[in-house]
């Protein structure tokens, strides 16, 4: 199946578009919690992953020590290394341009590559999200910064809570499975629960504790099925078996 360069691109400007301007809140965030214009667009135009730039400037708004601030943001951005081995065997980059791609590995351009039929829709899609988002996300962010001081207090504009909005709107569709949603739902009680009592920015690394949790309680369960099925097995025949000898018994 193959589908009009035309449609991925119109799809991908779609994605880059609308989460490219929600970097306006985080410039926003980010001049509100005390960093530098340049610090700020420093951030988006190395880092370039909005969850871990919002996590990392929320942190350190709240007061956080920097380090487990930077801890957070960093586990956060370590999913984008999973999606890059994926994306690696679809775009099938020279070498000289993997460098730079690996830049854009984030949500919004691994969405829409997956989505593509054919390796050159993949390549495209990638490429115009990527680049949609990079300069929109950039552009929006100095803007934002720029801005700050005329907006006042971020916090009554909830402009901090744009970032995971739309991250948590990308995420919400992928959670197809019962235990995909078990993780995800554990992972928002761990966060939340840990919230009051643990310096900002720890939450997040405690959160990541709901995948390995929720796998070993689903291992646990697969084994005692496994075994209560293997008894069963075994009590079948042995029922089998008596009915057997008791039939033979009567014949003689």
């Amino acid at each position: 199946m193959t589908k009009p360069d035309s449609a991925v691109v119109r799809d991908a400007l779609g994605v880059g578009i609308a989460v490219g301007l929600s970097g306006f809140a985080f410039g926003v965030t980010s001049a509100g919690s005390g960093l530098t214009l340049l610090q700020t667009c420093a951030l988006s135009l190395l880092v370039f992953t909005g969850a871990s730039q919002f996590a990392l400037v929320g942190a350190i708004a709240a007061g956080g020590n920097p380090f487990a601030a930077a801890a957070g943001a960093f586990f956060l951005g370590v999913r984008n290394a999973f999606y890059g081995l994926r994306l690696s065997q679809l775009l099938a980059l020279p070498r000289f341009l993997r460098p730079l791609a690996a830049h854009w590995v984030i949500d919004e351009t691994t969405a829409v590559a997956l989505a593509q039929p054919t390796r050159r829709s993949v390549r495209i899609g990638f490429t115009v999200t990527g680049l949609t988002l990079y300069v929109l996300w950039n552009l929006t962010t100095l803007l934002g910064a720029l801005g700050a001081e005329a907006i006042g207090d971020t916090d009554a504009w909830g402009l901090d809570a744009a970032g995971p909005a739309v991250f948590l709107a990308l995420l919400a569709p992928m959670l197809r499975t019962a235990t995909e949603r078990a993780v995800a739902g554990l992972a928002v009680v761990l966060g939340l629960g840990f919230l009051p009592v643990l310096p900002a920015g720890v939450p997040v690394l405690v959160a990541a504790l709901a995948a390995p949790a929720v796998l070993w309680l689903k291992g646990r369960a697969i084994g005692r099925a496994d075994r209560v099925a293997g008894r069963g097995r075994d009590g079948g025949k042995t029922d089998g078996t008596a009915r057997t000898a008791r039939g033979k018994g009567e014949d003689r």
